[in-house]
């Protein structure tokens, strides 16, 4: 049961394990996008189609609504991976070895549904995957195992994403073998040190450039690739920022005053913070495509002395 590409990944190790037998793959309805709402299919439906796995995609799955389909598919394991819809407790028990997911992140740290992206704008340094036999709770079952992987300062949660994914395939292959040949292990998780990875909302998107300049990367590389975080030109226009760097100090500058330009190759734009400095790279301006910093500054759509984020209500 799985979603998006990080669901397919562990999709597709499970699929290319030997002896196991997949019965199917349930994912979330097709969703409509773009300006004409095309119905577009899930990472996990794609892969699960391209190699004759049968797909389900239930609205829900409480109240029994995927109980005739789940009896007759009689499966032994459920694995979960980023599905995106609860599961009630009918569907938890009735496998005979239970429900087994791929978290991403080191449980009890960041139960919930935006670990990854947490754990970047909290400027950790380190996250993984967490296998764990599946409860009532929300992430509180007991764990199996736990998987370590370091947070690059080049990471964003695009590239962090796909780091895990491949953990996250690799823990559930794992979590398999030991299944069958009785090894497995479950801890119980302690409520020390237990977070909630609350789903990325508008509000975590705009930027505010009277906080630090790191923390500020934090929130550019979280929301990275999307939804992006976002500012405004001095025009009211949106802005998002899809990568940045640190820019080194800026003292007493106006947060949000861009200092300087630079229009050669990649180019960039220097924005003064409470402390410290950004230098954007790429962005998004409202309307377009990601482009270059420098070819935003070569069309002469920003310029040294422009103050972004004057108009947070257009965000």
């Amino acid at each position: 049961m799985g979603t998006p590409a990080f669901a397919a990944e562990v999709l597709r190790a499970i699929a290319e394990k030997p002896g196991v037998e997949l019965v199917g793959a349930v994912t979330r309805p097709d969703k409509p996008k773009g300006r004409g709402m095309k119905l577009l299919m899930s990472p996990v439906k794609e892969y699960a189609l391209a190699r004759s796995i049968p797909v389900f995609q239930p609205k829900t799955l409480k109240n029994g609504a995927f109980d005739q389909e789940l009896a007759a598919l009689e499966p032994e394991l459920i694995v979960v991976a980023a599905y995106g819809n609860i599961l009630p407790h009918e569907v938890l028990v009735f496998p005979k070895y239970g429900c087994v997911n791929a978290h991403g992140s080191l449980l009890p740290k960041y139960r919930g549904a935006s670990p990854i992206q947490r754990a970047i704008l909290d400027g950790e340094r380190e996250t993984g995957i967490t296998a764990m036999f599946m409860d009532d709770g929300l992430d509180t079952g007991d764990v199996i195992k736990t998987y370590p992987c370091p947070i690059e300062d080049g990471d964003d949660c695009g590239s962090l994403t796909e780091k895990l994914a491949v953990i996250a395939g690799k823990a559930m292959c794992e979590t398999i073998d030991t299944l069958l040949d009785g090894t497995v292990t479950r801890t119980p998780q302690p409520e020390e040190g237990a977070s909630y990875a609350a789903k990325i909302g508008k509000e975590d998107e705009a930027l505010d450039f009277s906080r630090d300049a790191e923390s500020l990367r934090n929130q550019i590389r979280a929301l990275s690739p999307a939804p992006l975080a976002s500012t405004t030109t001095p025009d009211g226009r949106g802005l998002k920022i899809a990568q940045a760097a640190l820019g080194g100090d800026c003292p007493d500058t106006e947060p949000g005053l861009v200092t300087e330009v630079g229009s050669k190759g990649e180019g960039y734009v220097r924005v003064a913070c409470g402390k410290g400095s950004l230098l954007i790279t790429k962005l998004v301006p409202e309307g377009k495509k990601c482009m270059s910093a420098g070819d935003f500054v070569r069309g002469r759509k920003i310029a040294a002395g422009d103050l972004l984020g004057r108009q947070p209500e257009r965000l």
